[in-house]
């Protein structure tokens, strides 16, 4: 079966309401029943409780508290590099950006002005520079950290679909990335602009930062944007600056010539936070 006859089932789920009635779930206190199913969850996807602060299931009180777990101080040590990944996962792309197109999937590339939400000033500063996409499935750590320092500027929420973002459905839905609803993160860094989006999905009952707490819900159905400039807010390089209430992707856009992604790199390829994602450019 194809891909894209492969997901045609996405296009008639009510994926809203799915998602809405996730999210309630999710925050549920329900005592054995939340226990016995963050149980199943685990087992079902092999999650690595060793790597969390508290590795205890029982001790999580809803299945959000649980998704959202912290890790042990020690288990992703940064690497030496300008540029660290900001998450577990998998490598979905990375690469040029090709004056303003990203690529998602072989015969399906998108805009970085229809990625920030029909911002062409601020997707104006990415031409021809990279982007990496990176995919966070079920069973990874899903707080975001900064790749590299950087001052916040802007928040733009971007209402949208809710296809899933697994591997499959990027090869079957045309400008996956810039349909579905977004959180775009700008930041000013020394290096020069750059963005960090955060791509909802199916079951993705929410996201959030650490300077705005929960941004969805609500979902009033139009953009919403927050400014910065005016404030000192300021991560650096590792710090947390959001999360994934169940599990999605990120992208990445950087200006050109701002860094050389890691030669080991490859699409597909497992990648956990603190681990090399590049250098600047001509840094050996």
């Amino acid at each position: 079966m194809s891909d894209r006859l492969a997901v045609l089932p996405q296009y008639l789920l009510p994926k809203q309401a799915l998602t809405a009635l996730a999210g309630k779930l999710a925050n549920a206190k329900a005592g054995r029943l939340t226990t016995g199913l963050i149980r199943w969850f685990v087992g079902r996807y092999g999650v690595n409780m060793m790597d969390a602060a508290n590795p205890d299931i029982a001790g999580y009180k809803t299945f959000n508290e649980f998704f959202t777990r912290p890790l042990r101080a020690d288990a992703r040590p940064f690497a030496e590099a300008d540029f660290l990944c900001p998450v577990d996962g998998a490598i979905s792309q990375f690469g040029a950006i090709e004056r303003d197109q990203i690529f998602q999937a072989k015969g399906h590339r998108y805009s970085t002005t229809a990625l920030v939400g029909g911002d062409r000033e601020l997707a104006a500063q990415f031409e021809n520079g990279d982007f990496a996409t990176l995919y966070l499935s079920p069973r990874d750590y899903h707080r975001i950290h900064m790749p590299c320092d950087g001052k916040l500027l802007r928040m733009i929420h971007v209402p949208g679909a809710l296809f899933s973002v697994n591997p499959a459905t990027a090869r079957g839905v045309p400008g996956l990335f810039a349909r579905n609803e977004r959180v775009v993160c700008v930041f000013a860094t020394a290096d020069g602009p750059f963005v960090l989006t955060l791509v909802g999905a199916t079951i993705v009952g929410s996201m959030a930062t650490v300077w705005h707490g929960v941004v969805n819900p609500p979902r009033p159905g139009v953009i919403r944007e927050w400014r910065y400039e005016e404030q000192n807010i300021a991560l650096k390089r590792g710090d947390e600056m959001g999360r994934f209430l169940l599990g999605s992707t990120v992208v990445m856009l950087f200006a050109k010539n701002t860094l050389a992604f890691n030669p080991a790199w490859q699409p597909a390829d497992a990648i956990r936070m603190g681990e090399a994602m590049g250098n600047r450019p001509g840094k050996t």
